[in-house]
């Protein structure tokens, strides 16, 4: 296997069926309210950089990066496709979403996330990857329907 992560993507139907298939399940698995996975056009913003990665013309999986501030950012939409799972893919995007925000300036990498078990793996990812517990940040309220995460870089 061969991963090329690259930027953009959000106009290919493949990227467009993996991020469906991200809302529905985190939307399905998380609270009415408490979901805030983004949509295309939620990802389509200037403050987003959007990322795939690929083997070939396969798609493994997804990921972003919001600017919060100047030193902060958040990682977004992270997803990996089902068939490319337990194969390194998600922590390859995680780290290159770190290794971009570090590279705009940033000092820090925040994320949100649920706390349903549909959400433990992602949880695991970003624990192992040296994310820690933090209180909510951005326009996120404290709710038992979610959990922050958060890095320096």
């Amino acid at each position: 296997m061969s991963v090329t992560i690259t930027e953009g993507g959000l106009d290919d139907a493949r990227v467009q069926a993996l991020l469906t298939t991200h809302l529905t399940k985190a939307r399905a698995a998380t609270a009415e309210g408490f979901a805030f996975a983004l949509d295309l056009s939620g990802l389509r913003v200037p403050e987003i950089r959007f990322f795939s990665a690929w083997d070939g013309e396969t798609l493994l999986g997804v990921g972003a990066l919001k600017r919060m501030a100047d030193d902060h950012g958040e990682v977004k939409s992270m997803h990996t496709a089902e068939a490319a799972r337990r194969r390194g893919i998600g922590g390859m995007m995680l780290r290159h979403i770190m290794d971009e925000a570090r590279a705009a300036g940033m000092t820090r990498v925040s994320l949100e996330t649920g706390t349903s078990a549909y959400f433990q793996p992602a949880v695991a990812l970003y624990l192992a990857n040296g994310f820690a517990p933090c209180g909510p940040f951005g326009d996120y309220a404290a709710s038992g329907e979610n959990r922050f995460l958060t890095r320096a870089l």
